[in-house]
């Protein structure tokens, strides 16, 4: 991993920085000038500019890129917004204020040595297909292998805390993630969600569930991608500007169909709403009309098959998930398509 990269001449602020790097198990290469800085402005993976040398570094007009943060001692002055505005910061951050989010964000640089979690939503192409299932199962193969994490954006879904046991598990859920502002680290996420083992979860309390908040869900989701090896995504089939936009951050979406001529006329509508169909693909759940004509029907390929499971209901009234045996049929299908989602993301 490259340094994050802190440009200041303030021995006071560089102190302060440096111990909170120090508290996040990172060392940072230090600029005490901008001709230095500018050696390392790219290839740093965080830029943390002080606001002595702010202005001083916008004059030189360095490239914009993201992940520049201004840091000043105290309350930011007026002017210091405009300075951060010229140089491509994202934010000003005033410490000691901002202490904690500042080593939240240090560390989250220790996870950059996993690779971007892949993303895989998937949605019902008709009522009662079993999305939310597979989603569950997804989770819960990827888990045996790595971090992994299922998101529920389905407020009228089950909840999916309730499908794998972890309903009485404490943790956050979307109703306090709706009420906080700011960025969210990848390692407080994952300390904060109900989990078994390496599966996390982050669904709703019982109960009426809120609306999502568009920040939200984009901090969520980048903070999963960041902290685990696989996100799945347990999307609901209604229209929504916010759900359009997680679906526009899935490596592929998966739709499950079931076999019958209303279930593949519904899943068509479905697949005809949603946005670069090149990253969608079928489950057909159960057995009925020939893949090859779904695939047909749909304008989508089919990439997997998934016989129902017996004693299905009972494995999720024992609280142990809709995954008993990975030799299970619903245990094959999903690891099967977590290796070809991979597969057709390397090949991408």
């Amino acid at each position: 991993m490259t340094a994050p990269l802190i440009v200041t001449r303030d021995d006071a602020l560089l102190d302060e920085l440096l111990r909170l790097a120090a508290a996040a198990g990172i060392t940072p290469d230090v600029a005490h000038d901008t001709g230095a800085a500018l050696r390392s402005w790219t290839a740093a993976p965080l830029v943390l500019l002080g606001a002595d040398l702010a202005a001083e570094t916008a004059r030189t007009g360095p490239v914009r890129r993201p992940g520049v943060h201004v840091v000043s001692w105290g309350p930011a002055r007026d002017d210091l917004f405009r300075v951060a505005v010229a140089v491509g910061a994202e934010d000003v951050t005033s410490l000691p204020h901002s202490e904690g989010w500042l080593v939240e964000t240090l560390t989250d640089l220790g996870d950059t040595g996993r690779t971007r979690g892949l993303v895989v939503g998937v949605v019902g192409g008709s009522g009662g297909a079993g999305a939310t299932t597979l989603a569950c199962a997804l989770g819960q193969v990827a888990a045996r292998s790595g971090p992994a994490v299922v998101l529920d954006t389905d407020p009228l879904g089950p909840g999916i805390d309730r499908v794998l046991g972890l309903e009485s598990r404490d943790g956050a859920r979307w109703d306090a993630l709706c009420q906080t502002t700011g960025r969210l680290s990848s390692r407080a996420l994952r300390e904060a969600l109900p989990r078994r083992g390496d599966l996390g979860v982050l669904t709703w309390h019982a109960g009426h569930p809120s609306s999502l908040q568009a920040f939200a869900v984009r901090e969520a989701l980048s903070a999963a991608q960041r902290g685990h090896d696989v996100v799945v995504v347990d999307l609901p089939r209604a229209a929504d500007p916010v759900i359009d936009e997680v679906v526009s951050r899935c490596d592929r979406v998966l739709v499950v169909v079931a076999p019958t001529v209303a279930g593949v006329a519904s899943a068509g509508r479905l697949c005809g709403r949603l946005a670069d169909p090149t990253r969608l693909r079928l489950v057909v759940r159960g057995h009925g009309l020939a893949p090859a004509e779904i695939a047909r029907a749909t304008g989508v390929p089919v990439v997997a098959g998934m016989a129902d499971q017996r004693g299905l209901a009972e494995a999720i009234d024992l609280g142990l998930g809709p995954v008993r045996s990975r030799r299970g049929p619903l245990g094959r299908a999903a690891g099967d398509l977590l290796t070809t989602v991979r597969v057709m993301g390397a090949a991408a």
